[in-house]
């Protein structure tokens, strides 16, 4: 057997091959890099509000019990999701957030020689969980920034395993109507699995609504994956679920790791579920915070990708990196997206009225000097 004195050398070769995921800065390295105190981040697409009260009640009447495991199985929150949703528990499957339902997908479905789909500017851990499983990534290229369904449709072979669809897509918050996205996953060979991915799907307009539920009664071979990190503001906490047939619960679940969500995660994932006057207040400021934006970018002759989530990518007409390093030092964080294929492009979190405009005014500041 042959030796090596370079670690990386023993790691498989999809892990190998892989470029880290870059998170959006914490506000806490800013702090330590720059000196600043006074903060705002728009970069990760989280609740401006905070968590919800009911959500706060919730873990504050857990913490005497965190010298206990949690709930392995969580039932109390699936069978909480399973009532909303109208669906069985033992189609649920809850994750470390929605990311973990896509890894258990890559780890149960995908395998070297095999192919994943997804869009061009598609979320940057679809590639990840493929490349470090060892299947082969089949990229898209995209539509109007967004998915197209009909090339995806032309796309598929006899080894394509997994399809990753997210609508709104992130980072650029496109959406697919209701009756192209159901032709599509309908017409899906049956060897090929379909992952809808809904973290913002509560931002959608009720005149945009998408009752993808309904889909899963006639195609066993779709999941649809959610989190309580945007509109629930709980990203702290990594919560998320995935919903589809008991079969792929079933595998789904044979992969997912014991005690994969915390006991705080839980309860206050299953208190914020009922607190529909948060969730109203959530989309309300985010419909507001949008106009704002948007208002903002007219304002200064800059373009945007119409977003249905809670966060728009805007179009600087020159590379975005240098824009992106002069709002830091000005104590702004956002998400540059040229890993995305979008070089020339900043996505902003939506936040509170201050926030948005506190941000367009370093904005335009920014704009005249750099």
């Amino acid at each position: 057997m042959s030796q090596t004195n370079n670690i990386y050398d023993l790691a498989v070769n999809g892990v190998r091959q892989l470029v880290p995921y870059i998170a959006g800065k914490p506000i806490e390295e800013l702090e330590r890099e720059l000196g600043l105190t006074d903060i705002i981040k728009l970069a990760s697409n989280e609740n401006p509000l905070g968590p919800g009260k009911k959500a706060l009640a919730a873990i504050q009447a857990a913490l005497p019990k965190l010298t206990l495991y949690p709930d392995g199985n969580g039932f109390n929150l699936k069978a909480a999701l399973a009532k909303k949703y109208a669906l069985n528990v033992d189609q649920i499957t809850l994750g470390n957030g929605s990311n973990e339902l896509l890894e258990l997908v890559a780890r149960a479905f995908l395998a070297p020689g095999l192919e994943a789909m997804f869009s061009q500017h598609a979320f940057a851990v679809y590639p990840i969980v493929t490349q470090a499983v060892g299947a082969n990534a089949v990229i898209v290229p995209a539509l109007h920034f967004g998915n197209d369904l009909e090339a995806m449709a032309a796309r598929i072979s006899d080894l394509t395993r997994v399809i990753f669809i997210a609508n709104p897509n992130n980072p650029t918050g496109t959406l697919l109507g209701q009756v192209d996205l159901q032709r599509f996953i309908s017409a899906l060979p049956k060897h090929c699995l379909c992952v809808l991915d809904e973290a913002y799907f509560e931002f959608v307009g009720d005149k945009e609504g998408i009752n993808s539920l309904d889909w899963l009664k006639q195609n066993p071979n779709l999941i649809i994956t959610r989190t309580f990190s945007k509109a629930y503001g709980l990203a702290g906490l990594r919560i998320g679920y995935g919903l589809s047939s008991p079969e792929i619960a079933d595998i789904l679940n044979r992969v997912r790791q014991p005690f994969n969500n915390n006991a705080l995660a839980l309860v206050a994932a299953e208190a914020a579920l009922g607190d529909d006057g948060y969730l109203q207040q959530t989309i309300a400021v985010n419909s507001q915070g949008m106009s704002e934006l948007t208002a903002g970018f007219k304002s200064l002759g800059l373009e945007w990708i119409p977003s249905a989530g809670n966060f728009v990518s805007v179009d600087l007409k020159r590379p975005g990196q240098p824009v992106y390093e002069a709002l830091l030092r000005k104590g702004v964080i956002v998400r540059p997206v040229a890993n995305y294929g979008l070089p020339n492009h900043l996505r902003i979190s939506i936040g509170t009225p201050a926030e948005n405009q506190f941000f367009l005014k370093v904005l335009a500041e920014t704009l005249a000097n750099v």
